[in-house]
């Protein structure tokens, strides 16, 4: 009957006005429509987590005050991974008899919501509150059932502890390593509302208020201040608010971010995720091995160093025997390596060695000092390069030979930058010798490739991979970034045009010469 019915739409469509279809559309459009009959507002659940679609969406948000939604694609291996710790944590929060609710919306079949609530990548999750569908609160925690738990639990309850009498506050900033505590005067001022606003968003510390005179005095205070209590470092550090300026938010939350963290820290899977998070543009590494007692006594210098820098360079210790070891290949480095101090820029991942023996605090915060201020030039890793580099179809570039190749005023030169373990690079290899092949008798074009894990340069960023770059031939030192689809027929065509495709006119720009050096020669 479903299959009459189609083919009489089909045939009558334009006798009664509407659009013509090709029979395939309308048949996929009927199903769907079928599929959608099928579907009504019951609230149903997968492993404790409700199973969202268009029909029952209202229903889900008009039952559940705290609505925290993931939208997801079934292919999508993120959002595979995510899937049993989003049911860990709806079950943790069903057992707390949490208002929370987590539901989760398959955005390729639903595409009506994904379109909606604006879905361009998996998992995307969003906090739905009081039924309040226009304005969303975009999920911002961890991605694994802890975190989301926290997330929520923050969402469901106060954000902030009032304390009231100091045995309240004295068992607050026992409770965990980190506590925050906010000491206002008023707390209707602007100044606490911003802290209110931080702590709603910072689910991994606890937060107190406090206003009582008592509790002014007992920690020896006059005026608004924010303090961090600690079970490290320094114990107890003071922020009083400005009250010209009052309590800004993001440098509250930057400040949040440098004191979570102890002044040196060591490089562990537990504290890598807290490491690469607080958005400190520097960080000052020393690689030690921790077996040995000699190399131990390294970090009371590097302790003391420290303290001068805190918010601007995160020191970290590395033990090249333990967790760190899985680093050392992005640094060039062996176990046998250490001790050894490298600082790293991590807008750009630019390394920079301290070449003195001696490890003194003095001489760690002078080389810290010299590179903040552009005295130290970046340690650049290379590859020695092979012997038959240049008599190969795709000639083998590393960071010793590139200049002499990549800015050869006479070639128009073709590079791709790639990582050994990368799956794309690993797809395109077979093109990319065929190109070299293609080219190999062009006196005046030049197909080459350099492996961006092994070798660095100084004005080149590489921020992914396979990079595809093109370098003109002639004056200028100019570089074109290949944007295009990666074969050899769409190569070629790149190639003869000049570095250039009809279709898409290519980004241009200058790459200066390095350091000490001036333009080449006309």
């Amino acid at each position: 009957l479903v299959w009459l019915l189609v083919l009489s739409l089909a045939w009558l469509g334009p006798v009664l006005g509407g659009e013509e279809e090709e029979d395939g559309v309308v048949v996929a459009e009927e199903e769907e429509k079928e599929e959608d009959d099928m579907l009504s507002d019951e609230l149903e659940e997968e492993d404790g987590v409700l199973v969202l679609h268009e029909h029952n969406f209202a229903h889900a948000l008009s039952e559940h005050r705290l609505l925290l939604v993931e939208f997801y694609a079934p292919w999508c291996g993120h959002c595979q991974r995510l899937a049993p710790a989003f049911a860990q944590a709806a079950a943790t929060l069903r057992n707390e008899s949490s208002p929370a609710q987590l539901g989760k919306v398959d955005a390729t079949a639903q595409t009506a919501l994904a379109s909606e609530f604006g879905i361009t990548s998996y998992p995307t999750l969003k906090l739905f509150r009081d039924g309040n569908r226009t304005h969303p609160l975009a999920y911002t925690g961890r991605m694994d059932a802890e975190g989301i738990v926290r997330w929520m639990r923050r969402r469901a309850g106060p954000s902030t502890t009032l304390l009231q009498d100091t045995a309240a506050a004295t068992a607050f900033i026992s409770t965990q390593d980190l506590v925050v505590v906010g000491f206002f005067k008023d707390l209707g001022s602007e100044a606490a509302q911003a802290f209110y606003e931080v702590a709603a968003e910072v689910v991994d510390v606890p937060f107190g208020v406090a206003e009582a005179a008592e509790l002014f005095k007992e920690y020896g205070l006059s005026v608004d201040t924010i303090c961090f209590f600690k079970k490290f470092d320094e114990g107890r550090t003071d922020f009083p608010v400005d009250p010209a300026r009052g309590l800004d938010v993001t440098e509250f939350t930057q400040l949040l971010r440098v004191h979570s963290l102890e002044l040196v820290m060591e490089f562990t899977s537990e504290t890598s995720d807290q490491i690469f998070s607080a958005k400190i543009p520097h960080h000052m590494l020393l690689f030690l091995n921790k077996s040995s007692s000699a190399q131990l006594t390294l970090r009371d210098s590097f302790q003391v160093a420290a303290g001068a820098f805190r918010g601007k360079v995160l020191f970290v210790v590395v033990d090249v025997t333990g967790h760190g070891a899985n680093v050392l290949p992005f640094f060039g480095l062996t176990p046998a390596d250490a001790p050894t101090l490298r600082l790293v820029k991590m807008e750009n991942n630019r390394k920079y060695r301290m070449d003195q023996d001696a490890f003194s605090d003095a001489a760690i915060r002078a080389f810290v000092q010299e590179v903040l201020d552009g005295k130290v030039k970046p340690h650049l890793l290379s590859a020695e390069p092979p012997k038959d580099w240049d008599t190969r179809p795709v000639k083998v570039l590393v960071g010793k030979t590139f200049e002499q190749v990549a800015f050869d005023e006479t070639k128009n030169v073709f590079v791709k930058f790639y990582a050994p373990w990368c799956s794309h690079c690993q797809a395109m290899a077979a093109a990319w010798e065929e190109l070299g092949e293609r080219y190999k008798d062009h006196e005046d074009i030049v197909i080459a490739e350099m492996d961006a894990t092994a070798n660095e340069l100084e004005n080149v960023t590489i921020n992914g991979f396979p990079t595809l770059h093109y370098f003109p031939a002639g004056p200028g030192r100019k570089v074109v970034e290949y944007k295009n689809a990666r074969d050899v027929e769409t190569f070629s065509k790149f190639l003869e045009n000049g570095g250039a495709l009809p279709e898409e006119p290519p980004a241009v720009r200058e790459v200066p010469p390095p350091q000490g050096q001036g333009p080449p020669p006309t």
